[in-house]
């Protein structure tokens, strides 16, 4: 495989899936808040649609169930129950591989940025604790600091201007199909890494440049390059 890092000078990261093993924990806490609310809701919806904001994933399983979504204040309201279902779980769990990725991508002098659709205070602060030095301050991009979430470019987008670089010096790191797609709407070389259910296939339809089958593997392949 060709150096993929070549002439990059940025990573901009997803977390959920990526920097934690997360998602089975939030699906967990989705199926909850949906099964309260009557609406139908699958592991697979939750994979396919993450990246969006919470209020977003709310009004798509909304339409799709009733043909009709709510308002902002009620989404806003049921996301907040969703997340308090998070926060019960009390999981924290490093994704196995991501620690050996980050200090590669160090190694290479890689800059790296975290992008991500959540706004969930708890995740976001233990990664100082469970990555500490990874992610300088500034260099996060949040649900809280972008007006379009996942699907939509701007979370990349709003990376590369914090790192002020051009779309073709820097890749992203994603898990998840509209991630992706994001990434690519970019302009950005884009990296998925199946650590979830969700086939390779789909990210090949959104376009994906390279995609690994597991973290351990990308970090495998990242310490490869410091061989050559």
């Amino acid at each position: 495989m060709e150096n993929i890092l070549k002439g990059k000078k940025v990573a901009l990261i997803d977390m959920d899936g990526v920097i934690y093993d997360s998602m089975k924990y939030h699906t967990k806490a989705w199926k909850r808040l949906m099964d309260e609310q009557g609406v139908p809701c699958s592991e697979e919806d939750i994979y396919l649609n993450e990246g969006m904001t919470g209020p977003a994933v709310i009004n798509l399983l909304y339409n799709r169930a009733f043909g009709h979504g709510i308002s902002r204040e009620k989404a806003d309201e049921m996301y907040a129950l969703k997340t308090k279902y998070f926060r019960e779980i009390g999981f924290n769990d490093p994704m196995p591989g991501t620690d050996r990725m980050l200090k590669a991508l160090e190694r290479h002098g890689i800059r790296r940025i975290l992008v991500t659709g959540s706004s969930q205070a708890s995740l976001i602060e233990n990664i100082n604790n469970d990555y500490p030095g990874a992610f300088m301050p500034g260099d996060r991009v949040t649900a809280l600091d972008v007006t379009h979430g996942k699907p939509d470019p701007e979370p990349y987008l709003k990376g590369l201007a914090i790192a002020g670089v051009k779309p073709e010096e820097a890749i992203v790191i994603e898990n998840a199909p509209l991630g992706v797609r994001a990434g690519k709407g970019a302009g950005v070389f884009t990296i998925a890494v199946t650590t979830g259910p969700i086939p390779a296939e789909a990210f090949e339809r959104e376009g994906a440049d390279s995609i690994f089958p597991s973290m351990p593997a990308f970090a495998n392949y990242l310490d490869s390059l410091s061989d050559k």
